[in-house]
């Protein structure tokens, strides 16, 4: 049976942002990817919890039970989204991505090191595929809104290659029907259209220990450690590949996955609260790239 905890909502420009938190200790945000739910983190919060981690899973704007009222989606804006809960939770996070979210993560961690300690990056998009014209075309007319929640419904077994969790058509059926909701099928539209050329291009400025946990099946990537060690190398990061894993590994391989989390989380150092060691900026405009310093 799959459950959500209790609901909690961060005030965000055009909308609310959904999240939950329980536990105690360092803090860790946990961001899923586009067309996912804070729930693809069932097997792997309640691990952080019990190991001494205060841990808030956040949907995306526009996904589960945050508001589809939002203008625009995507990385640069979830960042922002990110950033705010930060802000909201007072303290510094560890910030662990999948997919979309990492990118998200990523970008966080370029303009506000001084709010994120550490990322986690699963099945991570940094940049964009190479894609040819017809193949854009062919996915923008697949991911259009009138069918958008049928055609995710129907990929989602590839991104789950190598094992399911048990419990895969249950959690298949809840991200299909939260799509189907008024409204949520235009937002999760949008989010498809997500370029990630702004991540990309900040990658070699984050400073935070970075591991990057890559699914050896992971059918969004052609060479899948080929990606991840592209992107530990831009981030001066780690890798972990987990076998018979596809985009999921969280859920795919709970245990291999959570190990390889609390080993790193173990190596970075958590501030009690914001400001202990470095004061809080404003908040930047996330709607752009600002240019920042190169790491020294």
């Amino acid at each position: 049976m799959i459950t959500n905890s209790s609901t909690v909502y961060l005030a965000r420009p055009g909308g609310r942002i959904g999240y939950d938190i329980s536990g105690e200790g360092p803090l860790v945000i946990l961001v899923p990817g586009m067309g996912d739910l804070r729930t693809g983190y069932r097997f792997l919060a309640p691990a952080l919890r019990e190991a001494g981690y205060r841990v808030a899973c956040t949907d995306l704007r526009g996904h589960g039970a945050s508001d589809a009222t939002f203008a625009s989606y995507g990385d640069v804006e979830t960042a922002g989204d990110v950033v705010a809960l930060i802000e909201e939770l007072k303290e510094p996070a560890v910030v662990i991505g999948n997919s979309m979210g990492a990118g998200a993560a990523a970008f966080a961690a370029a303009q506000r090191p001084d709010l994120v300690r550490g990322l986690v990056l699963v099945g991570p998009f940094v940049r964009n595929p190479k894609l040819g014209a017809f193949q854009r075309i062919v996915l923008r007319v697949a991911m259009a809104r009138p069918w958008v929640a049928l055609t995710w419904k129907a990929y989602l077994p590839k991104l789950y290659a190598g094992r399911r969790p048990a419990d895969f058509d249950e959690y298949r059926a809840l991200v299909r029907a939260s799509i189907r909701r008024r409204g949520y099928a235009k937002s999760f539209s949008l989010t498809t259209r997500t370029d990630h050329a702004p991540v990309a291009a900040l990658l070699g400025q984050v400073a935070a220990p970075t591991m990057v946990v890559m699914g050896e099946q992971d059918p969004d990537f052609k060479d899948q450690r080929a990606e991840a060690d592209w992107i530990a190398q831009a981030m001066h990061g780690e890798v972990v590949m987990v076998p018979q894993a596809g985009h999921y590994p969280q859920s795919q391989r709970p245990g291999i996955t959570a190990e390889a989390i609390l080993r790193f989380l173990g190596t970075v150092n958590h501030p009690d609260v914001i400001g202990s060691q470095t004061p809080v900026l404003s908040t930047p405009d996330f709607n752009r790239v600002a240019p920042l310093a190169s790491r020294s």
